[in-house]
C-alpha cells in the first residue's frame, strides 16, 4: 500500500527501540470494553457523492434542540446566543490567531484571554483564573490532580451530587496518578454528606452546586470541615448562568472552582466543543494547570499582555508540567467573553432570574400531573422528578410526540438504581406553551 511508508522491518526496529513486543502493546491500558473487536462496520470505500449522501442521511436522523419543546440539561444547556457573538469571533484578528505559539505577537488574542480570566474570576468569586480548559469535566479532573500536588495526600471524596461523567473523568486521571477516589452514591441532596468521609488522607472534596439533580446548596459548612482536616474544597458548576443568581463558590470557601462555560456564548452543538472554566486562590496559582495571561507594559510604557505562566507540557519540561492540556478552547473562550461582555452584570442577573422563573413555572405545572413527584427542593433552572414509569422509556414516548423531555438519570449512571428519575431543565428559551405541552405529554404517557 503506497500510503503506508513503513516496512515490516521498519516497524520491528522501532518496536525494539521502545521495548514493546507489538503495536497492540501500546493499547493494553485501554479497557477491553472500549476497544473494537475488529473492523468497524463501515463501507471500505465510496465515491465523494455517495459519502455525502450517506452522511446527510445520518445527519437527518438527528433532532436539534430548536425543533420543539426542549427540557434537556444535565451539564449541557440550550441558551440564546446573540448573532453578534458569531459575527465578532469570525473577525480575522481573533480567528486567524487562534493558537499563538509566539504569543506576545498576538496581542488581541492575549487581551481577550486576559478579559476572559477577569470575568471568570469575578463570576466564581476567586482571586485568579486560567486561560480556560477543554471542558468542565476535564477541568474538574485537573482540579483533583492539583489538590493532590498541593496537599500531597492520596484521597479525593466525590459528592453523590456530582455529575457521573465528571466523576468518571476524575477517576481516569486519578488512576494514573495513584489517587484513591471515594465516590458517594447518587443522591438528590448530597453535598453536605461528604463531611463524614473527610479524614487525614483526604486531599480534597469535590462538590457541585447546582448539582446533577438541580439542588442548590450553601457549601460553607463543607468548606469549613475540609479546611479543618487540611483538605481543599473543589466546587463544580455545570450551569454557568447560575453565577448570575447564586452565591459564588469563592464566597462559600472554595479553594478551586471547575466549571463548564458552554451556557454563555456557545451553542449545544450536539456535544461540543465546550470550554472549561478554572479558578483558584492566588496562593495556589503555580500549581494550576494550563496557561495564565497577564498585563504588563512595553518599553514605551504602553499597556501590553503576556503569558505570565505556561505550566503545560508544551511550554516546559514534561516532568515539571502541571497538566498535559494541549489547547485552551480559545475560540469557545472568546465566544464566552464576548457574550459575557454583551450581557454585563445586570444582563447576567436578569438572564439568571428568567431561568429561575421559568423553572418555577415548570414545577408548578408538574404539580398538576398525577403520579409525578418533584424531588428537587432548592433549584435554579433544573429539577429531578420521579415517575411510576421507566424514565428512559418516558423520554422516548415524549420524543415521538415531538417533545424532548429531559435526560433520564439511567443514561448518565446505568445501574445506579434511579431508572425512574428524570432530569428537566428550563432556560430562557422554554416558553409557557412548551411547559404546557410537556405536562400534557407526560400526563398522557402516564395515564
Amino acid at each position: 500500500m503506497r500510503y503506508l511508508p513503513l516496512t515490516p522491518d521498519d516497524r520491528a526496529a522501532m518496536l525494539a527501540v521502545v521495548g514493546a513486543s507489538s503495536a497492540e502493546a501500546f493499547f493494553e491500558e485501554v479497557p477491553a470494553a472500549a476497544r473494537p473487536g475488529g473492523l468497524i462496520d463501515l463501507p471500505h470505500h465510496a465515491g465523494e457523492l455517495e459519502v455525502e449522501r450517506e452522511l446527510a442521511a445520518l445527519a437527518a436522523k438527528n433532532r436539534s434542540g430548536g425543533q420543539g419543546p426542549f427540557f434537556c440539561g444535565a451539564g449541557a444547556y440550550r441558551h440564546h446566543v446573540p448573532a453578534s457573538v458569531d459575527h465578532i469571533i469570525q473577525r480575522s484578528e481573533f480567528l486567524t490567531s487562534y493558537t499563538p505559539y509566539q504569543p506576545e505577537i498576538a496581542q488581541g488574542t492575549l487581551q481577550a484571554l486576559f478579559e476572559f480570566q477577569t470575568q471568570v474570576a469575578a463570576l466564581t468569586g476567586m482571586e485568579v483564573a486560567n486561560a480556560s480548559m477543554y471542558d468542565g469535566s476535564t477541568s474538574a479532573a485537573e482540579a483533583v490532580m492539583m489538590a493532590h500536588r498541593i496537599t500531597r495526600r492520596p484521597k479525593a471524596v466525590l459528592s453523590g451530587g456530582l455529575h457521573p461523567h465528571y466523576a468518571d473523568s476524575i477517576a481516569t486521571l486519578a488512576h494514573v496518578a495513584g489517587v484513591e477516589i471515594v465516590r458517594q452514591p447518587l443522591a438528590v441532596d448530597a453535598e453536605a454528606g461528604v463531611t463524614p468521609a473527610i479524614d487525614g488522607d483526604t486531599a480534597c472534596v469535590v462538590v457541585q452546586t447546582p448539582n446533577l439533580f438541580g439542588t442548590v446548596s450553601d457549601l460553607t459548612a463543607t468548606a469549613d470541615a475540609a479546611h479543618a482536616a487540611g483538605a481543599l474544597m473543589i466546587v463544580v458548576v455545570t450551569e454557568a448562568v447560575s453565577f448570575g443568581l447564586l452565591k459564588s463558590p469563592g464566597s462559600m470557601g472554595a479553594d478551586i472552582v471547575a466549571a463548564e462555560g458552554q451556557s454563555i456564548g456557545n451553542a449545544l452543538s450536539f456535544g461540543g466543543p465546550y470550554v472549561g472554566l478554572f479558578a483558584t486562590r492566588d496562593r495556589f496559582i503555580r500549581q494550576a494547570p494550563g496557561r495564565l495571561c497577564g498585563e504588563t507594559q512595553d518599553v514605551d510604557g504602553r499597556r501590553g499582555f503576556v503569558l505570565t505562566l505556561s505550566t503545560r507540557e508544551q511550554h516546559i519540561r514534561r516532568d515539571k508540567a502541571t497538566s498535559n492540556i494541549c489547547t485552551n478552547s480559545g475560540l469557545c473562550a472568546l465566544a464566552f467573553t464576548i457574550h459575557m461582555t454583551l450581557l454585563g452584570e445586570v444582563g447576567l442577573r436578569r438572564l439568571a432570574a428568567i431561568n429561575h422563573a421559568q423553572t418555577r413555572k415548570l414545577v408548578n405545572a408538574l404539580a398538576g400531573v398525577p403520579q409525578v413527584e418533584v424531588l428537587t427542593a432548592r433549584f435554579f433552572n433544573e429539577i429531578a422528578i420521579r415517575t411510576p414509569k421507566d424514565a428512559a422509556e418516558l423520554v422516548e414516548t415524549a420524543a415521538e410526540a415531538g417533545v424532548l423531555a429531559g435526560v433520564p438519570v439511567s443514561r448518565l449512571s446505568p445501574g445506579g438504581g434511579m431508572d425512574d428519575v428524570l432530569l428537566l431543565a428550563a432556560t430562557e428559551l422554554v416558553t409557557d406553551a412548551d411547559i404546557a405541552r410537556l405536562t400534557q405529554t407526560l400526563a398522557g404517557a402516564l395515564a
